[in-house]
């Protein structure tokens, strides 16, 4: 009977032993395995409410498209997963980021104001002579020069003087004739006399050599030619000892008093620039010094290589210091400005297509808005259409907000398809150690995939259609290919085991026997 008690007490506590040791192990293998967060579509919905607030799921603002049931530590980035709360504004087209992770990216906003734009207009251009004040002297009758005062091109002279002496044999001939009939007292003579005046004046005579000859009544074959105003000689065609013809060009003479200045409008300026605008130049050769003026034409004419038109100012030019060739900068002066929406023009983004800013709303949310944006002059751009006055825009780190740093990926993504219809997403290859899995779900240490912009960590992935590969355990190393899907979920298409070169992945490879 003794016997019977005693064996029967050594199986109880055998049994005792072994249900011990098995609690134990179970323990210690869950404390090892550590799995990531739940996802919450496996555990139903209902958080407990986060001061008064009631909690629908964390997420991780890196990977949004991640929820968990409960709060801990994020299996993708080194940060506590976010709360995302029952009253939150949804929405679609929209990109939540938590404000403090906004700010450690360096996303800068700013509001939209309502203010003056000035449109001013700059430009370059060439000094050229004003071909306004140019003088050209011909010789109205044949003769011979037998004086030049005038050296050189590009000399200067003064109005009033002397340029060349010219002796014209044929005036002798007829001023000898109207000198003898100045002293004829013959009948008829009064009337011969003003025919014989005229011929003086046609034979190219000035008034100033009749009255001489009157005067001194005696022949004045010689004359000398002055400059009738004060500038540069542009052009010299004479030498003495030169024999000149009727109509030959004797000297080009330009006024320096006022020059002008061809500038090259851009096209799409052009409109703010019109003839009587006022102009200030600045030259290299007078640094610090301005030249005033004002626009005297718009040319009729566009450069369709360099899409400008012309246009001529006419500069003052004291003490002739602006020369001919010279490279100047222009400012026009703007017209009156007019109050619009003003938006710093760094927010706005073309992308051929679209006109694009991100407006950030309250409580962390980014959404694309389409705008239509009038002119841009000093670093802002005029908003006709799309936001309002106080409203804020992303400045900077427009491309942090999309999680694969692609500002056009997130423009795309924040806008439905348009007809309902996805394009197909790529697929994405890598190897990596399966931590736990099931046919729903599979959590994946891998390393980096270039092709999805990812770099090396553990996360979850929804398990393929057909479930995982039979008998594939938990720290066996595989090989996988996923596709991103448009709601942002990571869907793996195959799983398969893998050689051990996968599993280097594991820092516990090779203890998973002994665990």
């Amino acid at each position: 009977m003794k016997r019977a008690v005693a064996w029967t007490l050594a199986v109880l506590l055998l049994a005792a032993g072994i249900g011990g040791g098995y609690w134990y192990g179970m323990a210690e293998g869950m404390k090892h395995a550590a799995p990531a967060p739940a996802a919450a579509g496996k555990t139903g919905a209902g958080a407990p409410a986060e001061g008064g607030r009631k909690v629908l799921y964390w997420y991780d603002p890196m990977y949004p498209q991640s929820r968990f049931d409960k709060p801990g530590k994020s299996p993708f980035m080194d940060m506590q997963l976010v709360p995302k709360y029952a009253d939150d504004p949804a929405g679609e087209g929209g990109v939540a980021i938590n404000p403090r992770v906004a700010q450690n990216l360096g996303v800068r906003t700013a509001a939209v104001r309502r203010g003056a734009l000035e449109r001013r207009v700059e430009a370059v251009g060439t000094v050229a002579w004003n071909e306004r004040g140019v003088v050209v002297l011909q010789s109205r009758t044949g003769g011979f020069v037998e004086r030049l005062f005038a050296r050189a091109p590009l000399d200067p002279v003064a109005k009033g003087a002397p340029l060349v002496e010219l002796l014209v044999p044929e005036w002798a001939a007829a001023q000898e004739e109207y000198l003898a009939l100045l002293r004829s007292e013959l009948a008829g003579a009064d009337t011969l006399r003003a025919a014989a005046r005229q011929r003086l004046v046609l034979l190219g005579m000035s008034d100033e050599l009749i009255q001489a000859v009157e005067r001194d009544r005696r022949a004045q074959p010689r004359f000398t030619l002055r400059a009738p105003i004060g500038g540069v000689i542009a052009a010299l065609d004479v030498r003495e000892g030169m024999t000149v013809a009727p109509g030959a060009t004797l000297f080009r003479i330009v006024d320096l008093a006022t020059v002008w200045v061809n500038a090259e409008v851009p096209e799409a300026l052009s409109a703010a620039v019109r003839p009587g605008t006022p102009v200030e130049a600045r030259v290299a050769a007078f640094p610090g010094e301005t030249f005033r003026g004002r626009v005297a034409a718009i040319l009729p004419e566009l450069n369709v290589e360099t899409r400008t038109v012309r246009a001529r100012i006419e500069l003052a030019n004291p003490r002739a210091r602006l020369a001919p060739g010279m490279f100047a900068s222009l400012a026009f002066a703007p017209p009156a400005a007019r109050a619009a929406l003003l938006v710093p023009s760094e927010a706005v983004i073309r992308t051929g297509t679209r006109t694009v800013v991100i407006r950030a709303d309250e409580n962390g949310m980014f959404r694309p808005v389409d705008v239509e944006a009038g002119a841009e002059s000093g670093g802002d751009t005029e908003i006709v259409q799309g936001l309002a006055e106080g409203d804020r825009v992303v400045l900077s780190g427009q491309f942090l907000i999309d999680s694969e740093a692609s500002l056009r990926a997130v423009l795309t993504r924040m806008q439905p398809a348009e007809g309902g219809a996805a394009a197909a997403a790529p697929t994405h290859k890598a190897e990596g150690v399966m931590v736990t899995g099931d046919d729903k779900f599979l959590t994946i240490k891998h390393g980096a995939v270039p092709s999805a912009g990812m770099g090396a960590m553990t996360m979850e992935f929804k398990s393929p259609a057909g479930g995982l590969p039979q008998g594939l355990q938990a720290g066996d190393p595989i090989r996988f290919e996923f596709v991103i899907t448009r709601d942002g979920e990571f869907q793996t298409t195959r799983v398969e085991r893998a050689g051990a070169a996968a599993k280097s992945l594991d820092p516990h490879a090779g203890h998973g026997a002994q665990r």
